[in-house]
């Protein structure tokens, strides 16, 4: 297939647009000059369908014409849905003779260690639609070359088997990629379907996970190039620019970047509001951010450190090892949509099932009848029925109130009221635990940390998940209800390129390594909308001799040996609490170019009275309580909010507990903090 002509993303005008579509809604964040417009729209079956939906729905509450937008950014979910619903391409494996089950076979590990009934997940690639080719790579280079008759042939079969994408991986093709090449080449000659091949994929070691990653990018690639392409021709048709999108390492890339690598948009909208978080929040007082996204179906938990999102090489969808660069997100099956449910002991568990968008919680009154923790958040008061989530959908409390009735009943409770104490009780629970495996798991005091809560949901639980950790702060950005798609707006544009070397750094060679940084480099590089403009940072994994883990430490411009080794003996100690005088090995060499964002400066201008009344709401330890509720886009800047109380805006609503108290930044952001008194 050709490679498409390279379009520049980047923009000099002042209206820029961030979309990121979810479970369950499409958020999107419109940057006039110095105003931010918001709008929120239920998430389409046809994503892009939602996506232009929202853009004009934003523009009409802007009073401009999209063809008036400068530059628009996007995050999506396509690839990770074909990946979770086994909805992508019929894909095919090439691989080295004898190597046709590594992706069944994978690794020793199980995922349950005592549980003797596990199994570990389907393959992308049915055994039946693997196929080997005789050739033999090894860690030093080619020992028998591969026939490129034989490839043609191979091609003949695909054919006929009706294969929509193919991955080929060759053993040892990210030390020597020769025969690997031909390979795909051959294909893609052969073949009208696109080509994965693993050392343009992932010029890493490992078997396993490499070839893993290759087939998820081959098996998501044609969805990826619909969407995309469908997406560029649907905003072209409006005057809209073609949109970057954002990956998974938490910058952007132009289209026909993410076509090309499919697999780099895995988590694409986590990532968005990751750096969302990173962009709006000062994190100069405080050890680093917890980032908190409740959304409709999951919560999404990462970290900040020295205002930079924490990333991550080693992460699984559904099973699925996945090694490219990307946001260190976990996830949980807990969000504002997630069904709440008694499993066969009588216990009441929340999620992972969620209601999505369509039919959605039973307050919604779209036809939903199964209780959720949005309908657990109605009955306890947090949400009114007043409230029009997204500035235009009405609640319906009875409905709510009813699935928590029959929810109740079902668990022998007292009513849909203690139901709905319940599933509070039970989904925050969940979220402390996601939020302590990336901290204290990991070495680190959440109480030394901030907690940044955004989602539509996120502000309502931030403050309970606080107090449950010990920590003194949380805040709230003023786009909390769409910071995913805020946080597209003030992305970098972003690029990653690696090659396993395996030297041992006391023997190394530094020319040897300063050739292969200069080739990823110049990688990176080819990719970059403006190469001039690009800072170029070049990483290395290392390991002590005999460990099977690496850590990754910065690499100076010239490849310093001494350098190297401080580094990771000290990233070595603060990760693992010593440092060995070991040998130390040189796995991995990395490069990432980077073209810095602007983030939009917004003007904030709550004024006069921001109390729109009271109602009663269910607090933990504290029982009912009068609250007051506020209009949060008519509160002042300075202005101090004493618990409990619940400040509503279109997208999400944040809840001031009892002993807690909040004040509003120049900017709009409100930082909640532990008061005297009342304890939650």
């Amino acid at each position: 297939m050709g490679t498409p002509e390279r379009t520049s993303i980047e923009s000099d005008g002042d209206t820029r647009v961030g979309v990121d579509v979810g479970g369950t809604f499409t958020d999107v964040a419109l940057s006039v000059d110095d105003r931010l417009v918001t709008a929120k729209v239920p998430t389409t079956d046809e994503q892009h369908v939602g996506v232009l939906e929202g853009i004009r729905k934003a523009c009409d509450r802007a009073d401009i014409a999209p063809a008036g937008i400068d530059g628009f950014a996007h995050a999506m979910t396509v690839s990770v849905n074909a990946l979770l619903e086994r909805g992508g391409a019929r894909t095919a494996l090439v691989t080295t003779e004898g190597f046709r089950d590594v992706l069944e076979i994978g690794r020793q590990d199980r995922p349950d260690l005592y549980d003797l009934e596990a199994e570990k997940p389907e393959p992308l690639v049915p055994r039946d639609r693997r196929f080997e080719v005789d050739e033999r790579t090894t860690a030093e280079g080619v020992e028998r070359p591969v026939d490129a008759d034989e490839v043609r042939d191979l091609a003949a079969t695909l054919r006929d088997r009706d294969v929509e994408a193919v991955a080929v991986s060759l053993l040892h093709a990210y030390a020597d990629p020769d025969n690997e090449r031909v390979v795909a080449e051959t294909l893609r000659e052969e073949l009208d379907v696109p080509v994965s091949a693993s050392h343009e994929v992932l010029a890493e070691f490992r078997e396993f996970e490499r070839t893993s990653t290759t087939a998820v990018d081959a098996y998501v690639r044609p969805a990826i190039d619909r969407y995309v392409g469908r997406l560029v021709d649907e905003a072209d048709d409006a005057g809209i620019p073609a949109p970057r999108i954002m990956q998974a390492n938490g910058g952007v890339a132009d289209p026909e970047t993410v076509r090309e690598h499919a697999v780099t948009t895995t988590l694409s909208g986590p990532a968005a509001g990751v750096v969302g978080a990173a962009a709006t929040v000062d994190d100069d007082d405080v050890e680093g951010l917890v980032t908190f996204d409740m959304g409709g179906t999951s919560s999404d938990v990462s970290l900040v450190r020295d205002g930079r999102a924490e990333r991550t090489t080693d992460a699984e969808i559904d099973g699925l090892p996945i090694r490219t660069p990307m946001v260190d997100v976990n996830t949980v099956g807990a969000g504002g949509g997630s069904i709440a449910w008694i499993d066969s002991g009588g216990a009441l568990r929340v999620g992972p099932e969620s209601s999505g968008a369509d039919p959605g919680p039973a307050c919604y009154g779209r036809g939903g009848t199964e209780p959720t923790v949005t309908d657990a958040n109605v009955v306890l008061g947090y949400i009114g029925p007043e409230t029009a989530l997204g500035g235009e959908m009405t609640l319906d409390v009875d409905a709510a109130r009813d699935a928590l009735e029959r929810l109740a009943e079902e668990a022998g409770l007292e009513g849909a009221l203690e139901a709905a104490r319940g599933v509070y009780r039970v989904a925050n629970a969940t979220m402390t635990r996601t939020i302590r495996s990336v901290t204290v798991e990991r070495g680190h005091d959440p109480r030394e940390f901030a907690l940044v809560a955004f989602g539509g949901a996120g502000p309502m639980h931030a403050a309970a998940l606080a107090d449950s950790l010990s920590v003194s702060r949380v805040v709230v950005p003023r786009p909390s209800g769409v910071l995913s798609a805020f946080g597209l707006l003030a992305a970098d544009e972003s690029y990653d390129a690696a090659r396993t070397v395996g030297v041992d750094l006391e023997g190394a060679e530094p020319a040897e390594l300063e050739s292969v940084y200069d080739d990823l480099v110049e990688d990176v590089l080819a990719d970059a909308s403006e190469p001039d403009a690009a800072r170029v940072e070049r990483a290395a994994d290392c390991r002590y001799a005999g460990q099977s883990f690496e850590l990754t430490v910065p690499v100076d411009d010239e490849f310093d040996a001494d350098a190297v080794a401080d580094r990771f003996r000290d990233a070595h100690e603060r990760t693992y609490g010593y440092a060995m005088d070991e040998s130390i090995e040189v796995v991995t060499l990395r490069a990432t170019a980077t073209i810095p964002g602007s983030e939009p400066t917004i003007r904030h201008e709550g004024a006069g009275d921001a109390r729109v009344g009271t109602r009663e709401a269910i607090f933990p330890g504290t029982g009912a309580r009068e609250t007051t509720v506020y209009d949060r886009e008519r509160i002042a800047a300075g202005s101090s909010i004493e618990g409990p109380a619940v400040l509503e805006q279109a997208e999400s609503t944040a809840v001031v507990p009892p002993g807690w108290g909040g004040e509003t930044l120049a900017d709009g952001t409100l930082v909640v903090t532990r008061t005297e008194g009342d304890e939650q």
